[in-house]
């Protein structure tokens, strides 16, 4: 075997172990990102609306004491999971199951008034509830952290 030969097999060797590894990461990826959608588009008022409160640290934490349920009330985690992930306590629960916010390919598509008004509102015909008792900000705040969950 010549000096091209052997570096010829070195390079298959590497290009199959990339192969390999690509292959098993697409076996271990969550089967459920993207998730299906099931809510409507929000009215078209909504839709065009965009997150008027400037995205920091301190909105982010704010924002994870309510996503949690430290604020004020039950949090967001007790369905979709403390780390976003959609598997929450009591996400056995339900049909279609809570979003799984860690899903970039899920969030980024959806518009930031779509989200406000789906914490707003709730979602028909799933068991997300809506949540009136939230002032705007803090829905925005959340908006935020739903997407800071997806990085």
């Amino acid at each position: 075997m010549d000096g091209n030969s052997g570096v010829i097999m070195s390079i298959g060797r590497i290009l199959l172990l990339f192969v390999l590894i690509g292959s098993w990461q697409l076996a271990m990826a969550d089967p459920q990102c993207p998730q299906p959608r099931f809510t409507g588009a929000a009215p078209e008022d909504f839709l065009k609306m965009e997150n008027p409160v400037p995205l920091n640290r301190a909105v982010l934490r704010e924002a994870k004491k309510i996503y949690l349920g430290k604020a004020e009330g039950q949090g967001c985690a007790i369905c979709h999971g403390s780390k976003g992930d959609g598997r929450g306590p009591l996400a056995d629960s339900f049909d279609p199951p809570p979003r799984n916010f860690t899903c970039a390919r899920t969030i980024n598509d959806i518009a930031d008034g779509q989200l406000f008004w789906i914490v707003r509102y709730g979602s028909p015909d799933t068991s997300m509830p809506g949540h009136p008792q939230l002032r705007d900000t803090q829905i925005w705040q959340l908006v935020h952290y739903l997407r800071h969950l997806a990085r």
